[in-house]
């Protein structure tokens, strides 16, 4: 193993077993191991409700607006 990537996997191994899980997912597929599909909790779907239903609202931001906020505050 490099040491770059043992420092990573020292890395994450303290991180929640969550995150763990998460991150040793996406290293397995960048690899060209197939993952099985994420399975969203209920409140993950409750969210993605949510947040489509603001976006058919038309409740998000313009790229314009994005734009401007950025251009005022220097961003």
């Amino acid at each position: 193993m490099t040491r770059l990537l043992d420092q990573a996997v020292a890395t994450v191994a303290q991180l929640p077993d969550e995150r763990q899980d998460a991150l040793a997912r996406v290293l397995l597929q960048l690899a060209g191991q197939e993952q099985p599909p994420y399975i969203l909790t209920p409140e993950e779907e409750a969210d993605l409700d949510s947040s489509a239903a603001a976006e058919a609202q038309g409740e998000f931001a313009t790229d314009d607006e994005i734009r401007a906020i950025r251009t005022k505050h220097g961003r």
